[in-house]
């Protein structure tokens, strides 16, 4: 967790430079309107629209992070570099929907939590929740190329 913390935190900041930037063009060349103050981080402080799109912005960058790489591979780059990788425990096929419901489940990673607890099964509560569960893989079935060899 703390390997993907650092990783979402380093997109997070990628993010919120990008839109930094944006909206810093759109208020020096008059498309936004600075509401009479001088400097535009004056605006970006006081700006209800600035505060919240940055805010909506970066959390889709990181939630993005985490879907996609769930979903592509089943596992991020923290989960590879400690050979796990997420498995689906029904039919179903584990789609976008699915990496978002174990997102919103895992409630920062709180719901991971619950693995203390559940001694018979060791499922954190968005694995649970999602059909999912986590398994750590031998050093050959970590690498790519063997995932083709791996069911869902």
């Amino acid at each position: 967790m703390v390997y993907d913390l650092l990783v979402a935190v380093a997109v997070a900041m990628v993010a919120a430079i990008v839109m930094t930037v944006v909206f810093t063009l759109l208020y020096e060349n008059g498309v936004l309107d600075k509401g009479g103050l001088e400097h535009v981080s004056d605006v970006m402080q006081q700006s209800l629209l600035y505060q919240v799109s940055m805010q909506l912005w970066v959390g889709l960058w990181v939630a993005g992070f985490f879907l996609w790489f769930w979903r592509n591979g089943g596992q991020t780059i923290g989960m590879r570099a400690w050979r796990l990788r997420i498995f689906s425990t029904t039919t179903q096929p584990f789609g976008y929907g699915r990496a978002l419901l174990r997102l919103i489940c895992s409630l920062g990673g709180l719901g991971t939590l619950l693995v203390l607890f559940d001694i018979k099964h060791k499922q954190s509560l968005q694995d649970r929740l999602a059909g999912t569960e986590v398994v750590y893989l031998t050093k050959e079935a970590n690498h790519h190329v063997a995932w083709k060899d791996i069911q869902d």
